[in-house]
């Protein structure tokens, strides 16, 4: 499990599923638009977003206020290296390198999907 904030307009992460885990969300302040499977779900305080292994999945804050959320991975295969190999990466200064972000992804189990047409 971890918690996660998201600045207000922030479009995060790469459009993505995973094999080995299924991910809950549950929204602890402010509301995040998630994407799953192509239908657009808004989750704020106290709601919940089951997402299954297997499907396609991304988020975006476009509110005006910042965005906690707690993410539970069953089973807990995604642990703190993904997050610390992210952070290198996106905090290298300049945009983010996509290519890069996309094979840490890779390593740690999150296959990232080509965006729907």
């Amino acid at each position: 499990m971890f918690e996660f904030l998201v600045p207000a307009q922030a479009r995060v992460p790469v459009p993505h599923s995973h094999d080995a885990f299924d991910e809950t969300i549950y929204g602890l302040a402010g509301v995040m638009t998630w994407v799953l499977d192509d239908q657009q779900i808004r989750v704020g305080p106290g709601d919940v977003l089951f997402i299954p292994r297997g499907h396609v999945h991304h988020f975006a804050n476009l509110d005006t206020q910042d965005v906690r959320e707690l993410s539970v991975i069953t089973p807990g295969l995604l642990g703190p290296d993904y997050f610390r190999e992210i952070g290198e990466v996106v905090n290298a200064g300049g945009p983010p390198n996509v290519e890069r972000i996309m094979a840490v992804m890779r390593r740690h189990g999150l296959r990232p999907a080509m965006p729907s047409a």
